[in-house]
């Protein structure tokens, strides 16, 4: 698993001329790391002086974001494997017609899934700003540049998880799987630019 390695070998292998991990697995990284930072501020607000109003909520959101920190972790190997199911259906046999039929079906069902699952990735970073937010607004002052920083971790991975949707969907003929997808990644283009913006500005350094 990629995520038991050491960061330096993660780093290598990204690094590396093979083709995973890539930007997918490194968007779920991102996502992750946002989703850690956010759980620490919350986690420095809880017994804090002049914060006992916002102990429960802060409690409540170090859970929520825990999970979604550890959903996250297992989303960087669960890209990997995705594209390399691709990899696989590609090397699958086409020396007759029905082989070439199930090479092409293989192909076009690992790329759907492909697509599908840095999407899952891309509304996870999205909840983690939600989250991000609340810990910016309500928790400890003294934390704030570290709640921005997981916002913006937690952004680049809503962007960088959707150009993998894309770019798998690209090679997707089924027209109303695309479109539905295609429909979900604009509109979560479009609420990540305005979420960034409006988070941002509550960090007040």
């Amino acid at each position: 698993m990629l995520t038991n390695q050491k960061i330096t070998v993660f780093l290598d292998k990204t690094a590396s001329g093979t083709p995973v991990p890539g930007g997918g697995s490194v968007s779920a990284l991102s996502a992750a790391l946002g989703a850690g930072l956010t759980e620490m501020v919350a986690n420095l607000t809880i017994g804090k002086k002049g914060y006992e109003a916002v102990e429960g909520e802060m409690t409540d959101i170090a859970d929520t974001v825990r999970n979604l920190r550890e959903k996250l972790v297992t989303e960087v190997d669960r890209d990997s494997n995705a594209y390399q199911d691709v990899l696989a259906a590609f090397k699958l046999p086409k020396n007759t017609q029905e082989e070439k039929a199930q090479r092409a079906d293989a192909i076009q069902e690992a790329m759907k899934n492909a697509a599908r699952v840095p999407l899952g990735v891309a509304y996870d970073a999205l909840q983690v700003m939600d989250l991000a937010e609340k810990v910016i607004r309500s928790g400890n002052r003294n934390a704030a540049s570290d709640g921005a920083v997981g916002t913006m971790m937690a952004r680049t991975a809503v962007l960088g998880a959707l150009f993998n949707v894309k770019i798998n969907l690209a090679s997707v003929k089924d027209q109303a799987f695309v479109e539905e997808l295609m429909g979900e990644v604009k509109k979560i283009e479009k609420r990540v630019h305005e979420r960034e913006a409006e988070i941002l500005s509550y960090v007040d350094i």
